[in-house]
């Protein structure tokens, strides 16, 4: 098997349990283009993929999520525990992605899992400048036996569980006209909110 078949089988995780300190505010409640990020992020992955779920610190922050949800079993421990969580609930693989990457593509998530070797663990996109980037890719059940390990070490950093892992990384070329300059673009500070409504036009 080359890859998930264009994402068959496996599941969305839209991560949204970060503190948001650099924004200053809940940045999920943040708006674009009408929709508040969480709810844009959730309405492009749910018309495209089959099951989607959302990672979450805590489960009373969006109560109208429901079922949906999967809570970290590791609290403070950010995107490795709701990778840890997510694989522990699913059994199979998970496509990782973030709430606060607005142009985050599920075409290009789905594209990226079809390249996925099957003896990988873990399939990656690089970014345009050579670097992994954790929060848009495929993880498999086979490293949570390592993510378990380095969370129970107090150790939190994707990096270090992409090192300890088999990873193929895909190029950006590789996902053809999926490619899009947005696609990684993350917000994190009020400076990357405005700059990107001004060039919506809000």
């Amino acid at each position: 098997m080359a890859g998930t078949e264009g994402g068959a089988g496996m599941t969305v995780v839209i991560l949204a349990g970060g503190q948001s300190r650099r924004m200053g505010r809940d940045k999920l409640r943040l708006t674009l283009e009408g929709e508040g990020l969480l709810e844009r992020a959730l309405g492009r992955w749910e018309a495209a993929c089959g099951r989607v779920l959302v990672s979450v610190a805590d489960p009373e922050k969006y109560p109208w999520l429901g079922d949906r949800q999967v809570p970290d079993r590791y609290p403070g421990a950010g995107p490795m525990a709701g990778l840890e969580a997510a694989l522990t609930l699913t059994g199979g693989p998970v496509f990782l992605t973030a709430a606060d990457m607005p142009f985050a593509s599920p075409e290009a998530g789905k594209r990226l899992a079809a390249l996925c070797p099957e003896e990988a663990e873990a399939c990656v996109l690089l970014g345009p400048d050579g670097r992994l980037e954790p929060l848009f890719a495929l993880y498999k059940p086979a490293l949570l036996p390592t993510a378990r390990g380095l969370l129970e070490a107090g150790r939190r950093s994707m990096l270090a569980l992409l090192d300890r892992s088999r990873v193929y990384a895909v190029r950006p070329a590789e996902l053809g006209e999926n490619w899009d300059p947005r696609l990684l673009l993350n917000l994190n500070e009020p400076g990357d909110y405005e700059k990107l409504r001004l060039e919506l036009g809000e």
